[in-house]
């Protein structure tokens, strides 16, 4: 045996060490050759020194952003500035109450958007706290609990059942012992662990069986570990890693929100420039030229856009709280009516997580094709063979096969009374021999039950229960046999076989596994979730790819991606790969075949970020679902990670920007299809509010050419948007869904969020109200009405045709006055309050002071209506010519 006395421990030599064999790869006995440790386990002196060279057993801290930056952030966008910058050039030249008005809605805007980020980046905090906080181990020859940051390489810990691994570890000594790995791995059974494997070099972390990691759980026996890796060294250091250096990707909605923002900044700059110079060359003092540019850019700039945006996805968050899926991001709810891909993990999502007998063969016959309460006998070995319990509900609890074993025996009425069967001897399960045995006392007299794997009990068995009673098992029926187990495991079914035969009165059951008697054959699966088929199929009809990404094996995955149908006709990919192809894949091969692939299995966390990077980099918006703190990386990665929220991680919570209540694929479709409602009515409002911008914008642009007063000033256009794009916007996101939101591709992502098309009608309805608006200033001023009342008519009939343009807003092609226009009594309410507000402003003198306005007449109310009703009737003529075109 090498010994390792080094005077000062030295990771560079442990680098070293593991960098040509990996720990998983070597023999127990090397492993503890190599850290200098033995069956005594290190000396407090050598432990010290490691503890002083590695640093303490727990994942490094980042420190988090300071909240004045998190807060300046939100001041980085183009849109901001420029209105921050008009409302400072409005104090300078002495409109104190326009600059204040602005600020005010600048800030609050901040406020906003700071609450909403300060929510999150607590996933390390949540990590570190589900670590262990004590272990148990051998120094010096004697047992005793330490802090577990205190473990260093080359310390023996101690396990039992329901212990949490405190460190990544190489496995000296095995009794029985199971490990849950799911949070690490996504594998949904626990794992047989075998300090005597020796694994290849290149095995996934699912299949080192001699190796225990950080934070995964004993689930039953006994072991002992000697620790290889600490800290950030640990494959849970390494998800840390991951979630600390991975950022979240700019939202859909972000990007075209940032590309509109530039537009309408360059369209701003230009105009006042233009305004600017015409005022010079008229010879107007700088003074009323700032005034005017002030006014402008208020007009150009939606500053209600954020709020009512941030206020329009906290309803529709609202909205799928009541569906299952809580958000805790609210730019995910636009992200999922974008999201073109689904990558969902297997167990509990597309799958019950529930081990169920699916399919079973007994006395010559499949279930199904007799009463189950014929095969009560026989199933009684899956009641008697069994450790787990059936309550009260019906509900089996323990080993997860165990537990639909005995479901499966209650099922049959196999299920003995308590007291009529007393287990007397019992063999554990164990991997090397690969199946478990009981001896009970019974009416018959002692009985040994047998389970285990088929081919195992089956060479142990010289008869098998056919329908008439107990027959050979000669060549003929062998071969029955083994055609029953193909059929099962050809269906990805995990099977096991039943045995049993009477026994003396003190037998041992290991000596008295011979001369069995086959009772049965059971195949199990966890069976996929009701709906999520007909989900899945949804998600193809509205263009969306789904691709399971699972840490389960590859035969178990495509075969319940085939029942599910995301492999197969109709299916986006009909590959599939593993975690060691993808070591294989360069990442230009991965983003060129990542398309076609449709199921990625025995995959790590590194693997996950991978192919979530590699569809990004194929221009799609992914939608990422999972459970295990295995999956927080790419939950963190992709545009939307989905969290289950019964059986996921605290961990995997934090960093996801949606959890699922019921953890069910189909409460995802449900969603992505409130998503693309919500983000519809985004657009409704943008179409509202850009319209009524361009108005403002063209009408103060225009009045100049045509020898007439400003028709409003800076704080009149502030009003309109502030009460437009308050209660009305909000009311938009109501309205129902339009037919075929799910009938069609996701919005293509180079498509901007209002294209030219769309502009263009914009530019109309603009112009429309912007020659209303100058119109009804010119009327009054013709009529001898002094300025003040002039512009306020003229600010009134700005107003009302918001009031009427909203319903040109709310449609695309077809009618304004269709099936749409009573869809919303909320729309219709906030209306009535505007005209309310405006009628305030108009007459209230308190009002009429702050906002620069007149009394009105009964005539002008009236010609004020009159002319914004223009920009319906106009709209609606436009649209019934385009489709008497077509």
């Amino acid at each position: 045996m090498r010994w390792w006395p080094p005077p000062i421990w030295d990771s560079a030599l442990l680098n070293h060490a593991t960098e040509v064999k990996p720990w998983h790869s070597q023999a127990a006995a090397e492993v503890l050759a190599a850290l200098g440790s033995d069956g005594h386990g290190l000396g407090e002196e050598e432990a010290a020194r490691r503890l002083a060279s590695h640093g303490p057993n727990r994942l490094p801290e980042h420190p988090p952003r300071p909240a004045w930056a998190v807060f300046l952030d939100q001041f980085r966008n183009l849109l901001t500035l420029m209105l921050l910058g008009a409302g400072l050039l409005a104090g300078l030249i002495g409109d104190v109450t326009d600059m204040v008005a602005v600020l005010a809605v600048t800030a609050f805007n901040a406020v906003l958007g700071f609450v909403q980020e300060r929510r999150a980046e607590r996933i390390l905090a949540t990590l570190k706290s589900m670590l262990a906080q004590q272990a148990r181990i051998r120094r010096g020859g004697q047992v005793r609990d330490i802090p577990a940051e205190a473990l260093v390489p080359g310390d023996l810990v101690l396990l039992e059942a329901g212990d949490r691994i405190p460190a990544d570890g190489r496995l000296i000594l095995t009794r029985a012992a199971m490990v849950d790995e799911s949070a690490l791995t996504g594998e949904s059974l626990p794992v047989d662990k075998q300090a005597e494997t020796i694994s290849a070099a290149a095995a996934p972390l699912g299949d080192r069986l001699g190796m225990a990691f950080m934070n995964t759980v004993m689930t039953a026996g006994r072991a002992e570990m000697v620790v290889t890796e600490t800290g950030g060294a640990t494959e849970m250091g390494r998800i840390a890693h991951l979630l600390a250096t991975v950022e979240a990707p700019a939202t859909p909605l972000q990007q075209r929100l940032d590309a509109l923002g530039r537009r309408l900044a360059l369209v701003a700059a230009v105009v006042v420039a233009v305004v600017a110079l015409q005022g010079w060359l008229r010879g107007e003092t700088a003074v009323d030229i700032l005034l005017t540019a002030v006014a402008l850019a208020v007009a150009a700039i939606p500053e209600g856009l954020p709020a009512v945006v941030t206020v329009t996805l906290a309803i529709g968050m609202f909205r799928m709280a009541r569906r299952g899926a809580i958000v805790r991001r609210l730019s995910a709810v636009e992200t999922l009516g974008s999201t073109t891909v689904i990558c969902s993990d297997k167990t509990g999502t597309l799958t019950m997580n529930r081990m169920t007998a699916l399919a079973g063969w007994a006395r010559g016959r499949r279930f199904g094709e007799a009463d189950m309460a014929e095969m009560s006998r026989s199933l009684l070995v899956a009641a008697l063979c069994n450790d787990a319990r059936l309550g009260a509900d019906g509900v089996a609890s323990g080993d997860p096969t165990e537990a639909a074993l005995l479901v499966l025996a209650a099922r049959a009425d196999a299920v003995p009374p308590p007291g009529e069967w007393q287990r007397r001897a019992e063999l554990p399960f164990d991997s090397a021999r690969k199946l478990m045995a009981t001896i009970h006392d019974g009416p018959e007299g002692p009985l040994l039950s047998v389970k285990g794997a088929p081919d195992v009990v089956a060479a142990l068995c010289v008869s098998a229960m056919g329908p008439e009673g107990e027959i050979p098992l000669d060549a003929e029926s062998r071969r029955v046999l083994d055609d029953e187990i193909a059929h099962m495991a050809g269906q990805a079914l995990r099977v096991m076989a039943l045995a049993s035969r009477p026994v003396a009165s003190g037998a041992d059951p290991a000596a008295s596994l011979d001369g069995l008697c086959l009772q049965a054959l059971v195949g199990l699966a966890d069976p996929p979730r009701p709906g999520v088929k007909e989900s899945v199929a949804a998600c193809h009809q509205a263009g969306i790819a789904v691709k399971m990404i699972t840490g389960d094996h590859a035969v178990t995955a495509a075969a319940i991606a085939t029942q599910l149908g995301i492999m197969g006709k109709g299916a986006n990919g009909g590959e599939v790969v593993t975690g060691a192809d993808l070591d294989r894949m360069a990442p230009e091969e991965l983003a060129r075949r990542v398309g076609a692939i449709a199921v990625f299995a025995r995959v790590a966390p590194e693997h996950k970020v991978r192919i979530v990077e590699a569809l990004k980099a194929d221009g799609q918006v992914i939608a990422m679902t999972g459970d295990g703190v295995n999956d927080a990386a790419a939950l963190k990665s992709a545009h939307l990670g989905v969290a289950m929220g019964r059986s996921g991680s605290d961990v995997t919570r934090e960093a996801a920007a949606m959890v699922l209540t019921d953890d069910d694929f189909s409460t995802v479709v449900r969603a992505v299809r409130e998503g693309r409602t919500i983000a519809d009515n985004i657009v409704k409002f943008l179409r509202f509010q850009l319209s009524t911008n361009m108005g403002a914008l063209l009408a103060v642009l225009a009045a100049p050419l045509f020898g007439l007063p400003l028709p409003f000033g800076a704080i009149q256009i502030l009003w309109v948007n502030i009460i437009m794009d308050g209660p009305p916007a909000m009311a938009l996101a109501f309205d129902p869904p339009r037919r075929g939101a799910m009938r069609e591709p996701p919005r293509d992502q180079d498509q901007p969020i209002l294209g030219a098309r769309r502009l263009a009608r914009l530019a109309w309805l603009g112009g429309l109200m912007a020659a209303g608006t100058l119109a009804a200033l010119h009327l009054a001023l013709a009529a001898g009405q002094d300025t003040a009342t002039a512009r306020s008519l003229a600010f009134t009939t700005f107003v009302l045709f918001q009031v009427v343009n909203v319903f040109n807003a709310r449609v695309g092609r077809e009618s304004a006055l269709g099936r749409m226009a009573l869809a919303n009594g909320k729309l219709w309410l906030t209306l009535a309050a505007v005209l309310a507000l405006q009628a305030v402003v108009v007459h209230w003198s308190v009002a009429q002071a702050l906002f620069h306005t007149r009394d009105l007449s009964l005539d002008q109310w009236l010609l004020a209506a009159g002319l914004a009703s223009l920009v319906l009737v106009a709209e609606e003529l436009r649209k019934l010519l385009m489709r008497g075109r077509v």
